[in-house]
């Protein structure tokens, strides 16, 4: 049991912490493999159980003023500020990210809170608040709004409290109640969350099963996503499965499902760009959490007047980024990888892209345990490969795929035509950015790129919570969140009000008040 957490490993149910028996699903340090973070074997009845008192709490909490829902969501602000470092920390232990983004991960749960409560533009409030509309001098229109009720949140493991707080704070606000599996990967991360919600939801007086953990693999997240008395599925994570939790509610469609997926995102440079900032954007971009972000940069788009400059200043700036403990004291900008089969991916994704006409710039190798640590943790060293250029349906070194780890595909081109094609070569599209200083090519980009993200003079990774954060294609499916996310949380309701007596009556029609 890690010290951050409060249980030992257990399912959250209806109020009532379900302790599990050892195994199944373990999660270990990525940095000392030989230390277990959490373990404990899920119950796949759990998930029925967590779905049913989800329900049985669904009509009491959102039938209560929106003012008892919020002051849930303050008391669990107060308490994610109160434990950012026991946050941080259990973060940096189960993911091996450096503790100075863990950090960071941290102290966006309480920010979410403010800005979902913020009732000023940005923040999506008012697109989710009742209003009436006059019609005539009788009858009004009227706009409200409902929950959808309960909601399978299905988290990730590169951010594994940010992301699925992101669903969780807009969804409880509008009155829904929720189901919550972490990333078999993150377990104990999710169960701290758990943790912290349940101690909000318990000090403010909230019906028992507003939210509920359960743990689990694919089979949970299956059941959880495909069950017809759940009505949302809130996801983050690959392609792969999102088209899998697609696959399985063809025959549900009034169940709303919000995906958040991948990307295979581009950085392009033009020849007026600042190559400074250009060459710091993308490198941060390409590798920071350990290139396991989803708006990550996995692709640089190079005109080929500055490739000669550009290129061997981000190979430079890669080959000294300090990889190391994500505890340590000194400076540290990446730790290592989540696992043992996802650096041995980046090394396959390498070898095959050589092997297909890709010249290796910057090789990704293991490197030394810093601590000593037998086994070492999942240390690698950033990649850097060099493509002719990307394509979709290509098979070669300049193929669309994402690989989720510390490798930066580069191609050159000769103008904005391009670069433009060049950064749509793409399924996915979450993320892109120019860099440039020419008005009519940022102008023209910013209309033509296909991405929901889009950003000037500053690389892809990183967003604001301020502004809606989803992408197109294979990366999401039009319910974009950051500031957005309340709008897929509550249900339009349109109804009209009339206060006269005046029922009128259609060419055709007769009525004669005797007749009653």
């Amino acid at each position: 049991m890690h010290e951050a957490l409060s249980h030992p490993p257990s399912d959250l149910i209806g109020g009532a912490w379900r302790e599990l028996a050892p195994g199944g699903v373990v999660s270990t340090s990525p940095a000392e493999p030989s230390r277990t973070v959490w373990a404990g074997r899920p119950m796949l009845a759990h998930a029925s159980d967590a779905v049913a008192a989800a329900r049985e709490a669904l009509p009491a909490w959102s039938r209560m003023p929106i003012e008892k829902r919020e002051a849930v969501l303050r008391r669990f602000q107060s308490i994610a500020k109160d434990r950012v470092e026991a946050v941080a920390g259990l973060i940096a232990d189960e993911t091996g990210k450096a503790l100075w983004e863990s950090r960071q991960e941290a102290g966006l749960l309480a920010s979410k809170v403010e800005i979902t409560l913020e009732q000023g533009g940005f923040s999506g409030r008012h697109r989710v608040t009742p209003y009436d509309v006059p019609l005539n001098e009788t009858k009004s229109g009227r706009c409200w709004f409902r929950p959808h009720g309960v909601m399978s949140v299905l988290g990730p493991f590169n951010f594994p409290a940010h992301l699925p707080n992101g669903h969780i704070v807009p969804a409880l606000l509008t009155g829904n109640t929720i189901v919550f599996k972490p990333s078999d990967k993150t377990p104990a991360v999710g169960q701290l969350l758990a943790e912290m919600f349940h101690e909000a939801l318990e000090a403010e007086g909230a019906p028992a099963g507003v939210f509920n953990l359960v743990h689990g693999g694919a089979d949970i997240a299956a059941d959880l996503a495909s069950r017809r008395d759940v009505d949302g599925v809130l996801f983050t994570g690959s392609w792969p499965v999102g088209r899998k939790i697609l696959e399985a509610n063809l025959d549900q469609p009034g169940k709303i499902v919000a995906l958040e997926m991948g990307g295979n995102n581009a950085a392009v440079v033009m020849p007026d760009a600042d190559l400074h900032q250009a060459a710091v954007e993308i490198v941060r971009c390409a590798f920071n959490t350990t290139g396991q972000r989803c708006t990550c940069t996995r692709r640089a788009i190079v005109h080929e007047s500055v490739a000669d400059t550009l290129i061997p200043a981000i190979i430079k700036a890669a080959s000294t980024l300090i990889v190391g403990h994500p505890r340590a004291e000194h400076p540290v900008f990446m730790g290592p990888i989540i696992s043992e089969g996802a650096r041995a991916a980046v090394f396959d994704a390498q070898r095959q892209m050589a092997n297909s006409g890709g010249e290796v710039l910057l090789g990704s190798t293991p490197i030394p345990d810093p601590a000593g640590n037998d086994p070492a943790g999942w240390y690698l060293t950033p990649s850097i490969v060099r493509v002719p250029r990307f394509a979709i349906d290509a098979d070669d070194a300049g193929c669309d795929e994402e690989v989720f780890g510390p490798l930066l595909r580069i191609a050159t081109i000769g103008s904005l035509d391009e670069a433009i094609e060049q950064s749509n070569a793409t399924r996915y599209g979450l993320a892109t950015s120019i860099f440039s200083h020419d008005d009519k090519a940022i102008s023209r980009f910013m209309g033509e790129a296909r991405a929901g993200c889009v950003n000037v003079n500053c690389g892809t990774a990183g967003a604001s919570s301020k502004l809606p954060f989803g992408g197109l294609g294979w990366s999401g499916n039009h319910r974009p969140a950051g500031a957005f996310a309340l709008d897929y949380t509550a249900i339009p309701i349109a109804g009209m009000v009339e206060t006269g007596d005046a029922a009128g009556l259609a060419p055709g029609m007769t009525f004669e008040r005797g007749w009653l």
